[in-house]
């Protein structure tokens, strides 16, 4: 059950909203926090309109832009699970006009080295390529730098993808977003482009004057996969519930991990940010990671991040071209929650068994003379180093065969742990990742007693 948050806290989420707002002089925006699915707290600030009254509410939709790539990212991932496509893949197997041979991964990542835009002048035109005028001059599309060298981002990339995921699928990649995750999450307000219900207007705030103008609203056309969605704090809730925990008939938990390990470094001086398979992974300045995206429309400039551990996540939807950085915003009052207002722990409950021949496993072993504490837990082998933090997971096995286990999860994660017993079925030693693990310590070469 999701504990409410403190007045405290509330307050000081609401002063966070408003000193954003009244700093980056933003028209109207809504800020929220979500637990479980739910928004524990949110609030509105400044006008969803100048045209009428009203503040920002959690049922306004606002133009979310490139958060619209980690639903494409996921529906990809969903056909790769489906065996329909490799990450490893070629996009040109799967969709034979494009020339550059680029991976899936490197799309996901953004690490093609692409140019970042469609050719033309796009954003000063504000006119978006159709599907066959994006995939004709993705042919004359620029290579800006090798595959790999560095993280550079691309939206005609992700356009790309959306393709890809049509065509696999033989129906356009909005039927597919329907299909595949708006209706099984219950995403009612979230569509490409604004629906028919209660939406914010998107203004400009020019620099030295605080006159808004009205933005234009786009057709993204063929480049809706990378950023033309719009959808509301009550649906993003949902969708960061869903990247905290996503429900297996939707997509994998293990292939929703995979999609938030690092494969580039987003931020080669500070270190603090990097790029999974079409999620941001941004650290805090606690060390905590953060798993989501931004997005920036004529207008609109939004961000949802998630603490995937604690099951946290913030969103912020803001009215105005020129914004406060969303991922900091969003950040600001996850982090906030997460320090002084942390869920309610689950009191510990007992196990109900103990396999036998987990018993003999249980206790201190060493390996290259470091102890780790086998424990078992609620019927499964965990092993954790004394000095872990408690915020990072212990090493849970998994049985593979007898007296043989995967390492599942923590410190080795996929090696195998093989135990050895004596002739009266003591375990007498270990080897994990094939080191060797005693219950005395020893130096490399040393032989455990028998």
């Amino acid at each position: 059950m999701t504990s409410p948050l403190l007045d405290t806290t509330s307050r000081a989420l609401r002063r966070i909203a408003l000193d954003k707002q009244r700093s980056g002089r933003v028209p109207g925006l809504f800020a929220g926090v979500q637990r479980g699915g739910s928004i524990v707290w949110g609030d509105g600030v400044g006008r969803v309109s100048l045209d009428r009254e009203g503040t920002p509410g959690e049922d306004d939709q606002f133009l979310v832009a490139s958060n619209s790539k980690t639903f494409t990212a996921v529906m990809v991932m969903q056909l790769r699970d489906e065996g329909r496509l490799d990450l490893g893949d070629r996009i040109a197997e799967h969709l034979p006009e494009v020339s550059h041979p680029l991976s899936v991964r490197q799309g996901l990542a953004h690490v093609s080295g692409m140019q970042r835009e469609p050719v033309g002048d796009v954003w000063e035109t504000l006119e978006q390529p159709t599907t066959e005028e994006l995939l004709a001059g993705f042919v004359e599309a620029e290579v800006i730098g090798r595959p790999h060298d560095r993280w550079h981002y691309s939206n005609t990339v992700y356009a790309i993808l959306g393709e890809l995921v049509a065509r696999l699928d033989g129906r356009s990649w909005e039927e597919s977003l329907r299909a595949r995750l708006l209706d099984p999450l219950e995403l009612r307000r979230t569509s490409v482009g604004f629906d028919s219900g209660p939406h914010a207007d998107g203004y400009y705030v020019a620099p030295y004057d605080d006159v808004p103008r009205p933005e234009p609203v786009l057709d993204l056309r063929a480049m809706a996969p990378c950023g033309g969605m719009a959808s509301t704090a009550r649906d993003l809730a949902r969708w960061s519930a869903f990247v905290a925990d996503p429900d297996p008939a939707v997509l994998s938990p293990d292939t929703l991990e995979e999609m938030c390990q690092p494969q580039a470094l987003m931020d080669v001086v500070g270190w603090t940010a990097g790029m999974g398979l079409g999620f941001f992974l941004v650290r805090s300045k606690a060390g905590r990671t953060w798993v989501g995206h931004t997005g920036g429309m004529p207008g609109h400039i939004t961000g949802l991040f998630t603490h995937r551990e604690s099951g946290t996540g913030a969103v912020v939807l803001m009215n105005a071209s020129a914004a406060p950085d969303p991922a900091a915003f969003a950040l600001e009052l996850g982090e906030h929650v997460v320090v002084h207002d942390p869920e309610e722990p689950e009191p510990w409950a007992p196990g109900t068994d103990l396999p036998a021949e987990l018993a003999g496993l249980r206790g201190v072993w060493f390996s290259e003379g470091t102890p780790f504490v086998f424990s078992v837990v609620d019927g499964h082998l965990e092993a954790r180093h004394p000095d872990l933090p408690k915020d990072r997971p212990s090493s849970v096995f998994e049985p593979v065969g007898d007296d043989v286990f995967r390492t599942v999860k923590g410190r080795e994660r996929g090696e195998l742990l093989r135990v050895t017993r004596d002739a009266d079925g003591v375990p007498v030693k270990l080897n994990w990742a094939t080191y060797l693990v005693t219950r005395e310590p020893l130096a490399f070469g040393e032989t455990p007693a028998r």
